[in-house]
């Protein structure tokens, strides 16, 4: 099997974006790309293999809920991720320090001191499903991902929530590094372990953190480069700030990584992020938007005036209801290519469960081909142009 490696291939002349390839054990990933987000090892309604006809390289795994249900132990007896879900391109694995992040939000809203503790050693909480009781370290959350069998794995990490005391933040972050690095030792420690077994290697990404404040973001980008990671994880951004904001912390974070790095955006996935992220020059990002659109009805569209400029319709409206056309006239996915608006608007409003499949199938599609368009324009040098054109809907 491959080994991990990163290969820059172009670079644009007007932007920060670039071109290339990441090798796994499992496959190659050409960048940029989006990655879906599979959080309970499956991307909502749809098959492995419609997964990867609509044009998905890689998709992404929450190890908080894999250790929830069915547990770590079971997945890796059933012979890891792969084997387990039937997927056999590379697979992104986090940390579990998001799922925390929101538990913790949970924390404050229901006033419940048993829900999560942040300590030193980890973190320790009662989960969502049935209270029981439980601890992520640095240490645990490695043993995990590589149990999982993951490509990539992320580095335990201490997100915080938006807006964030400048305090409050700086200890985060320290807590992040000190995680980072015990994340780092252990993961290298298991890297040696499976090799001595003839395994494949799994990559490990460090994670960046420091909420909207600029010393702190070049603080931490400056010392997760430190650690000499596979590659870098951008975390802590997209979880209530303003875009302006975000763009910034991108900013001020990306000239302090190493450009032979894949770089990877966590939580990204709307149409201008993208474009931002591209021209940052990071690699890869996720979302869970184009899956959750599609599963209340909201489906991608530029033509035919998409609604409040978002680039989607409601196919929920009743205007729906007779309409013959596909939900995208230039698009070529199996829903616009054989079904029309107004089948789909039946279908969410009599709530037949295909609808989630078929506005998924559409939404993954679009956005993989959005995507295929930003890296041909980066080729050509005409990136700007491009998303000038995408976003004066």
């Amino acid at each position: 099997m491959t080994a991990f490696s990163f290969d820059i291939t172009f670079k644009d002349v007007h932007t920060n974006a670039r071109l290339g390839i990441i090798h796994t054990p499992h496959g190659d990933i050409e960048t940029p790309a989006f990655i879906p987000v599979g959080t309970q090892a499956s991307v909502k309604s749809l098959t492995s293999k419609e997964i990867q006809d609509v044009g998905t390289q890689m998709f992404f795994v929450n190890t908080y809920h894999m250790a929830m249900r069915p547990g770590i132990e079971l997945v890796t007896k059933l012979g890891g991720l792969h084997e387990f879900m039937q997927w056999k391109g590379p697979i992104i694995t986090d940390s579990g320090g998001f799922q925390v992040f929101s538990l913790a939000q949970k924390h404050d809203e229901e006033k419940n001191p048993d829900l999560v503790k942040i300590t030193e050693e980890g973190v320790q909480f009662r989960s969502h499903w049935d209270g029981s009781y439980h601890e992520f370290t640095p240490e645990r959350s490695m043993e995990y991902q590589w149990s999982l069998g993951s490509d990539i794995h992320i580095a335990f990490d201490d997100c915080t929530a938006y807006p964030v005391s400048y305090e409050a933040a700086k200890a985060s972050m320290e807590h992040t590094h000190r995680w980072a690095n015990r994340s780092n030792i252990r993961h290298k420690e298991l890297a040696r372990e499976r090799k001595a077994q003839d395994n494949p290697y799994q990559a490990l990404y460090g994670s960046v953190q420091g909420s909207i404040y600029q010393d702190l973001r070049q603080e931490s980008a400056s010392f997760i480069a430190s650690l000499d990671t596979d590659g870098i994880a951008i975390g802590g951004v997209s979880v209530g700030e303003s875009k302006e904001e975000m763009y910034t912390v991108l900013d001020w974070v990306v000239p302090r990584l190493p450009e032979e790095k894949p770089r990877h955006l966590l939580g990204v996935g709307e149409f201008d992020d993208m474009f931002q992220a591209i021209k940052h020059g990071i690699d890869t990002f996720d979302c869970v938007q184009p899956t959750r659109l599609a599963r209340a009805g909201y489906v991608y569209t530029r033509t035919h005036a998409s609604e409040d400029r978002k680039g989607y319709i409601d196919i929920n409206k009743q205007l729906y209801k007779e309409d013959t056309r596909p939900i995208d006239e230039t698009c070529s996915c199996y829903t616009c290519q054989t079904y029309t608006r107004a089948y789909l608007h039946h279908l969410f409003r009599v709530k037949e469960l295909l609808s989630y499949r078929l506005a998924t199938i559409h939404n993954l599609t679009y956005i993989h081909h959005l995507v295929k368009q930003m890296k041909e324009a980066v080729q050509e040098g005409t990136l700007l142009e491009l998303e000038r054109s995408w976003l004066i809907l």
